[in-house]
């Protein structure tokens, strides 16, 4: 049996996850910040599944939280042969409006974690010269919407880069871009998501089903979802000055109230 890491277990896309690899028969170590809920997943998939299900408590907006994971990720004893950088999240306002510490906080959790993580991870995975890792961004990265957008924007590069610097060592690494998923990303965030229309929305078990397959194939970046597929074959057409402009309405549209 091989185990899964995944970082933001509890929800959303995360916990989303989670089911999936433990109905496949991966053993899991699952991280985020609240023990409670972790235990409570960690036994419901123990009990359904039959498979080994670690809790990990870290926060990974502070440099202890980073290490604890990444420690996890270094035993060589417990291989983690397929990271899941998941864990993120989003700040009400646009730019100037956000207090400069969330804006950094974003930056860790999004952009340093993942970088330490996957570094972590992938030492292993190349000695051992299997192993996988996934990357959470989003169809954010690819237009110009602020902070989260350019954060996923590096996550993107990030992961093609590395992906390309190990292939052939039998090391895969997949950026997943999703568009809106019904989680409790924007609840927490405290936006409105009442004027988003319903084909907008993407089921997060059918998302989770697409990117493992597209991680299968060899696929560095994973958009899982025809509509998504469309919209972004526009914005690679669409002049950078006219997609400032159509986002940054459209942002005010049908993103944060």
């Amino acid at each position: 049996m091989t185990t899964a890491l995944i970082t933001g277990a509890t929800a959303g896309i995360g916990a989303a996850f989670a089911r999936r690899l433990a109905g496949q028969g991966h053993n899991l170590v699952l991280v985020a910040r609240d023990t409670a809920r972790l235990r409570e997943q960690a036994t419901e998939l123990h009990d359904r599944h039959g498979i080994e299900a670690e809790v990990l408590r870290a926060d990974l907006s502070t440099d202890a939280g980073i290490e604890a994971v990444g420690k996890r990720l270094a035993d060589r004893t417990h291989p983690v042969d397929l990271l899941v950088n998941n864990a993120g999240f989003g700040n009400k306002g646009r730019y100037l409006e956000v207090p400069m510490a969330d804006e950094l906080t974003m930056l860790k959790v999004h952009c340093e974690a993942v970088l330490r993580l996957t570094s972590a991870a992938t030492t292993g995975m190349k000695e051992r010269g299997r192993g996988g890792v996934i990357n959470v961004a989003s169809v954010a990265a690819f237009v110009p919407r602020g902070t989260y957008g350019a954060s996923k924007a590096w996550v993107v590069q990030f992961t093609q880069g590395a992906a390309k610097d190990l292939a052939g060592s039998g090391v895969r690494l997949m950026a997943l871009c999703p568009g809106f998923v019904r989680t409790e990303f924007h609840e927490r965030a405290g936006m409105g998501t009442g004027n988003i229309p319903g084909w907008m929305w993407l089921d997060a078990d059918k998302l989770v089903a697409s990117a493992l397959a597209d991680l299968a194939r060899g696929k560095s970046v994973s958009i899982p979802d025809p509509r998504y597929k469309a919209l972004m074959g526009l914005v690679k057409v669409t002049p950078r000055a006219l997609l400032g402009g159509v986002t940054s309405r459209t942002g005010r549209k049908y993103g944060p109230q």
